[in-house]
């Protein structure tokens, strides 16, 4: 159920002033980390087309090639202007020529999962991102397609894809501290549809290893997202969180894992990995949760929990 989050392994991205990926990180790391994720039995790699700027895919490529041992999931739709502003792009031209382009750093013949990075309603209305999907899986260049969707409001699009029946899964945010996805994880499965949880430690806070003076370098997108009151209120809230994974005799870090492996209707989960001690820890001691430590911690997400996603939302 553990697959491998490769934004990290991107590189220290910068989008002008914004940093968009998770500060330094080695290639032969990165590499070693990729390897020693698929020797643990990890199978699927998430990437996209943004992170660093197609560096993650052309590692990935890298490592695996048109191996059919692994499956290989990206996405489209995020750019850098000239003037190396964000913005989104979900014409049929740009995602077709996307696609080649993903296909040549990957290595490989087909992408199994090839997803909207991030699209409105407003795209999927305005349809040619669609005819782009479904094109590209006629012809072959892709097997199966989906959304990334919103961090914090991911209803508007699934429900648009799950009432049409279009695409074929969802990748949502889900972990303990931000659980307003699921909703839309019971109506995916009801419907059929594969639903991939990002950001499972949500930015490393549900691993128990920050503190109230832990800071990130200027390239690391945390430096900004991950500001020292929201630090203060999430090691606050979250003490009344830890007896259970020391009752389990399991890490803090497994046990925000397990609450996704634990959420009826998630397929895959996508820890984000950089080195092959993560690697390590991100697929060990993976349990179950009693239907009442999934109840205590939904009680603890209504009363303290979701301040701290409303906290994030509002930073950015």
């Amino acid at each position: 159920m553990i697959g491998f989050g490769a934004w990290g392994i991107g590189g220290p991205t910068m989008a002008g002033e914004i940093p968009i990926g998770w500060g330094d990180v080695d290639d032969s790391t990165s590499l070693a980390a990729l390897k020693r994720a698929f020797d643990l039995g990890i199978t699927f790699y998430d990437t996209a087309d943004f992170y660093g700027l197609g560096h993650s895919e052309e590692l990935i490529g890298k490592s695996f090639a048109n191996s059919k041992d692994v499956v290989i999931a990206t996405k489209v739709g995020h750019r850098l202007r000239n003037d190396h502003s964000i913005y989104l792009d979900y014409s049929k031209e740009y995602i077709l020529t996307a696609c080649e382009n993903s296909l040549k750093r990957l290595r490989r013949d087909c992408i199994d999962y090839y997803q909207l990075h991030s699209a409105k309603k407003l795209h999927l209305e305005q349809g040619e991102c669609i005819e782009a999907m479904e094109q590209l899986k006629m012809s072959g260049k892709i097997r199966y397609w989906g959304l990334s969707l919103n961090t914090f409001h991911p209803e508007p699009e699934a429900d648009y894809m799950i009432e049409h029946g279009i695409g074929d899964g969802l990748q949502l945010v889900l972990n303990i501290i931000n659980q307003r996805s699921l909703r839309v994880v019971r109506r995916a499965k009801d419907t059929g549809y594969g639903i991939i949880a990002r950001m499972p430690l949500q930015f490393g806070l549900l691993t128990g290893k920050f503190t109230k003076t832990t800071s990130f370098s200027a390239n690391d997108h945390r430096k900004f997202r991950l500001s020292p009151e929201i630090l203060d209120e999430a090691l606050f809230a979250l003490e009344d969180l830890w007896p259970i994974a020391e009752r389990e005799g399991i890490s803090k870090s497994s046990l925000s894992l397990s609450y996704c492996a634990s959420v009826d209707g998630v397929s895959t989960i996508i820890p984000g990995i950089k080195t092959p001690a993560q690697a390590e820890e991100n697929t060990k001691d993976i349990v179950t949760l009693s239907n009442q430590d999934l109840q205590f911690i939904a009680a603890l997400y209504r009363e303290r929990l979701s301040r701290i996603t409303d906290m994030m939302e509002k930073q950015g």
